[in-house]
Parts: C-alpha cells; sequence; structure tokens
C-alpha cells in the first residue's frame, strides 16, 4: 500500500530539473492529508533564474548546480540542504549514464561532490553530456553490458555502488537497432552486469517499471507485447536472487524528456513542470507517471538509508510541491511506503 504525507516530492519514470544558479531552490509543504488517503505523497519546487546564454558545449559542474539542487524556502533554509556523505566515501558507478534518467544521476553526483564512475558503450558521449572533469570526480569506462566480455573487473575496482538506468523503447523503434532489445538489454545487459559485480558492493540500484508483475492484465499487457515488462522482472529477479544488496526503483511512465544527447546546462534547466510531489508505494499497485527528475533523485537518495535494502519502490510523480533533495523527507516518503516485501 502506498501511504500519503504532507511532504514535496516529484513525478514520473523521470525527472526534471531547472536552470543552476547561486539562488537556492524553495520547498512548500503540504497540509496533512487524510489519514485514510492511500498513498504517501511529497512534492518539491525549484525556483531557479535562466541560464546565461554561454555556450553549453562543455560545462563543468559548480556549486551553483549544488545550490540549484538543494531545495530552501526563507523559513526551512537550513532543513532543506541535504547532508552530503563524503566523495572519499563513495565511488558510484552509473550504467547507462547518457541516458534519460541517467544523465539526470550523473549531474545530481556532480553537483552533490560523490566520486562517480560512468559505464559507456562510447564514452566520448561524456565530455559532450558533462564538460571534462577532474578523474577524482568522474571518470569513464568502455564497456557493453549486453557483451560479457567488456565487463572486465577492473570497471568494478573500488567501487562501493551501482545505479543503474539501462533501457530501451518498448515498442520497436530505432533504439532497437544494433541488438538494442528489451531482450537483451533489460534481461541479459542487466544479468552480465550483476554476475560481474563485486562481493563487497554495498547496493545496487536498479531501474526497473510499474506493471512488471502483471504483464498478463491491462493495460500493462500492450506495453507488454514485445516483452519489455517480462524482461525487466526477469533483470529485477536475478537481482533479487543474486545475494547482493539491492533497491529496485519501479517508475511509472516517463515524462519531462528524455533529454539523451543533451549538453550539462541544458540538461539541468529540465523541469517537472506542476508535477513536483511524488507518491512512493510497494507491491506494484501504482499506476501513473513520474518525472526523470524524481526517479533520479530518489536512486540516489536510497543509498544512504539502510532501510532500503532489499526493498522495491514504485514511484509517481502528481500535482503538487516536492521533497527536492532533502533527505529527511525521501526518507519519511520512503519509510511511509515500507511494508514487508511481497512475494513476487
Amino acid at each position: 500500500m502506498a501511504s500519503r504525507i504532507p511532504l514535496s516530492p516529484t513525478t514520473d519514470i523521470p525527472l526534471s530539473i531547472k536552470a543552476f544558479t547561486k539562488r537556492p531552490q524553495s520547498t512548500h509543504l503540504f497540509t496533512s492529508p487524510s489519514p485514510n488517503s492511500p498513498s504517501l505523497r511529497c512534492g518539491f519546487k525549484r525556483k531557479v533564474p535562466p541560464p546565461s546564454s554561454a555556450s553549453r558545449s562543455t560545462v563543468v559542474v559548480s556549486e551553483q548546480v549544488i545550490e540549484s539542487l538543494t531545495t530552501s524556502d526563507s523559513t526551512q533554509a537550513s532543513q532543506s540542504t541535504p547532508s552530503t556523505p563524503s566523495s572519499s566515501s563513495k565511488l558510484v558507478l552509473v550504467v547507462g549514464g547518457t541516458g534519460g534518467v541517467g544523465q539526470l544521476v550523473v549531474a545530481s553526483l556532480l553537483s552533490r561532490n560523490i566520486k562517480s564512475r560512468l559505464l559507456l558503450r562510447n564514452p566520448e558521449k561524456a565530455a559532450t553530456l558533462f564538460g571534462k572533469q577532474d578523474e577524482e570526480k568522474l571518470q569513464v569506462r568502455q564497456g557493453d553490458t549486453r557483451n560479457p566480455e567488456d565487463l572486465d573487473p577492473s570497471i568494478f575496482e573500488g567501487v562501493t555502488h551501482v545505479i543503474c538506468c539501462t533501457g530501451t523503447t518498448a515498442f520497436p523503434s530505432r533504439r532497437w537497432d544494433g541488438d538494442n532489445t528489451p531482450e537483451r538489454v533489460d534481461w541479459e545487459g542487466v544479468k552480465n552486469l550483476v554476475s560481474a559485480l563485486p562481493s563487497s558492493l554495498k547496493r545496487i540500484v536498479l531501474v526497473s517499471s510499474v506493471g512488471v508483475t502483471k504483464s498478463n492484465e491491462l493495460p500493462w499487457s500492450v506495453m507488454n507485447l514485445f516483452g519489455v515488462l517480462k524482461y525487466k522482472k526477469m533483470g529485477e529477479d536475478f537481482v533479487r536472487n543474486s545475494g547482493l544488496p539491492y533497491t529496485i526503483i519501479r517508475p511509472g511512465r516517463l515524462t519531462d524528456g528524455p533529454y539523451t544527447s543533451y549538453d550539462l546546462n541544458t540538461l539541468l534547466q529540465a523541469t517537472a513542470g506542476e508535477r513536483r510531489a511524488v507518491v512512493v508505494g510497494q507491491g506494484d499497485k501504482l499506476v501513473g507517471e513520474v518525472s526523470r527528475l524524481v526517479v533520479a533523485e530518489a536512486c540516489i537518495q536510497v543509498l544512504d538509508f539502510d532501510f532500503t535494502q532489499s526493498q522495491i519502490y514504485e514511484i509517481n510523480s502528481v500535482k503538487g510541491e516536492g521533497p527536492g533533495s532533502d533527505p529527511e523527507k525521501w526518507e519519511e516518503l520512503f519509510k511511509a511506503a515500507q511494508k514487508s516485501l511481497p512475494t513476487l
């Protein structure tokens, strides 16, 4: 069951961001919802002036990005600043870091000064999207999860956490070119990745989809015509049975984007519009949309909560204010939604 809370979340499978400037963002809380409300809701709002017209081909993430990711209000500024762990305490491997959600994950990690490593089929994309970064902040490794031989152990050396955002379209499209089908990406790619991960890993976060347990029911059966939900569920099951610490995020239909092939400045201007409130549930009961910005934020937030280990969360976005990057509000959202892991 999902539960509803007076916080401020975001929406959709993807999530959106605004221009990063030195003006803090603002967060407004909901009034308390009805105690009988079945879902936990929280929202966030980012108010930032538009970016300058400077060149966007190569962008270095700065303190402006950090400030823009921090939700604040004239009466809540001190509460809205997320407590970021030391950059030396984590090395996060992002797989699918040039995709719609993955780009937002990488940008947010950089803004938090969390050391990151990207596993990309085409490493040249990293410089275009995220600018030239110091190796101490962002590392890039070449590899394709569809090919087990690409996953050399050196790729995972020192990695403490993994966020896997790989995916493709549910229906045949140009993105399927080059054997980029759901079976190859969502099943074989995830299986190969998980099989190569070290046992010392502290957490793998897998981005999946709502409806994976209902692929034979309407409307999910339509989405699953070419097997995308079936293969995502197979990937989930492999993660759950791997023995590795995990958290699975199941977004609703992704909105706001995708922002693929954009540079960092453009990426950071993405907005969730009015749908900033976040609904978190469990049991694969949610139906709806979620912002890519919200999904990316959720992936990063769960890394710091031990109680989110071995849990599966569904996430949607609705109209309203959201939690931004405030860890206390995200903690409340996850805790309110949590229950014993259902038998899937």
